[in-house]
């Protein structure tokens, strides 16, 4: 079986961008930007005040001088400063020529028609330079950045109101088996609620992708080809259930008799060893996700979250990752890497791995509250607490 170092190469390897659209830049939150931000205009777009207070020539202070001018935020650059005079001024104004100084309300007494300076200002004190944050010219953002909500304000200063970002990918979703109800259905014997469409939905849309929910699909070859062909409308597929060696497992068959080139089943981790991965003959990219809950949520961060990223053409396509410290030991035998769910809590500088006590793939509530995924390494054997292991940060920390 591949590892899932290897299985994330191989799915990287067959994502390519899907192309650009623009978008109202409030609308563009979580996109990744098509091509670098470029300033066509400075910030500050003029030398202005900081503060609140008095715009001076510093070689004129301390001392005591008239006022003979007053400007304001808003106001349009005005006459020079007359030398020996002061200047009253708001936050954000236009600093006037000749002033190489602003000395804030708090150092001044302010009289009729007259400012008392009590300290000395040193030159640029307070002034915010035409163009000391971005010049012109100035790459501010470069291509595959997620624009937020820092990044929309930059875009919005420099003037821009839409921004060309990665078309998010649309992604089917069918969920196969005869024992699902839908949600809001009361499942009879032997039935369940199919949570992994909701899950599976939600995770697209975190991910960046729009979801397409096909329904149920019956487990049965020609109800399954069927809703597969269906899916391969979209520029993603992804299925839950049916992949793996039962006989009412038709998945994968059913890729295959679809066309779909099957790059890899099978992949040495726990949960979700069963998942395929392949390709259609159009192009759209396909993932046999394992039906229990758990499996399903695990195998698509590890595998369909950053094809996603990918198709979109941002740069960031894989979680996070910190050291983190167990809390406790985790029993395990060698062959396959673990993904365990962890809470993360931190101890002075250190980083601490709670693991659930129950990992099985049923767990959904353990998914619900997990910070992480922990990551066991195939070649471990038991681990004690207090070993060091990479944690797959799920929220931050």
């Amino acid at each position: 079986m591949l590892s899932c170092h290897e299985a994330v190469s191989r799915v990287l390897a067959a994502c390519a961008p899907l192309g650009t659209e623009r978008v109202a830049i409030g609308e563009a939150l979580g996109r990744a930007l098509a091509k670098p931000l470029v300033a066509s205009r400075p910030l500050p777009p003029v030398d202005n005040s900081a503060m609140d207070g008095f715009a001076v020539r510093a070689a004129d202070t301390p001392g005591t001088l008239p006022i003979a001018q007053a400007i304001a935020a808003g106001d349009a650059p005005g006459d020079p400063l007359p030398p020996g005079a002061a200047a009253r001024i708001t936050t954000g104004a236009p600093v006037p020529p000749g002033a190489d100084a602003v000395v804030m309300r708090e150092d001044a007494e302010d009289r009729d028609g007259e400012v008392v300076l009590r300290r000395a200002a040193s030159q640029g004190e307070n002034i915010r330079r035409l163009g000391e944050d971005v010049g012109v010219g100035d790459e501010v953002l470069p291509a595959g950045a997620r624009l937020g909500a820092g990044a929309l304000a930059l875009a919005a200063a420099l003037g821009h109101a839409d921004v060309e970002v990665g078309r998010r990918p649309r992604v089917a979703i069918a969920s196969t088996g005869d024992e699902l109800v839908e949600v809001g259905q009361i499942p009879g014997p032997g039935q369940i609620v199919n949570s992994n469409a909701c899950a599976l939905a939600a995770q697209i849309r975190e991910a960046g992708g729009v979801p397409e929910d096909l329904g149920i699909v019956p487990d049965e070859p020609a109800a399954t080809r069927a809703a597969i062909a269906r899916g391969l409308g979209a520029d993603v597929l992804v299925t839950s259930g049916g992949v793996s060696v039962g006989e009412h497992d038709h998945v994968k068959a059913a890729l295959e008799r679809s066309g779909v080139s099957v790059l890899f089943w099978k992949v040495a981790i726990k949960p979700g060893k069963p998942i395929v991965f392949g390709v259609a003959p159009g192009g759209a990219l396909v993932f046999g996700l394992p039906g229990n809950p758990v499996s399903s949520m695990v195998g698509f961060e590890l595998f369909v979250r950053p094809a996603l990223r990918a198709l979109e053409g941002g740069g960031d396509l894989l979680r996070p990752r910190a050291p983190a410290v167990l809390a406790r030991p985790y029993p395990k035998k060698p062959g396959r890497a673990h993904y365990a769910r962890a809470i993360l809590t931190r101890r002075g500088g250190v980083l601490e791995a709670d693991v659930f006590p129950k990992q099985g793939s049923g767990m959904l509530s353990s998914m619900a509250l997990a910070d992480a995924l922990v990551e066991l390494g195939a070649d471990a054997g038991d681990v004690p607490a207090g070993a060091e292991v990479p944690a797959i940060l799920l929220r931050a920390i």
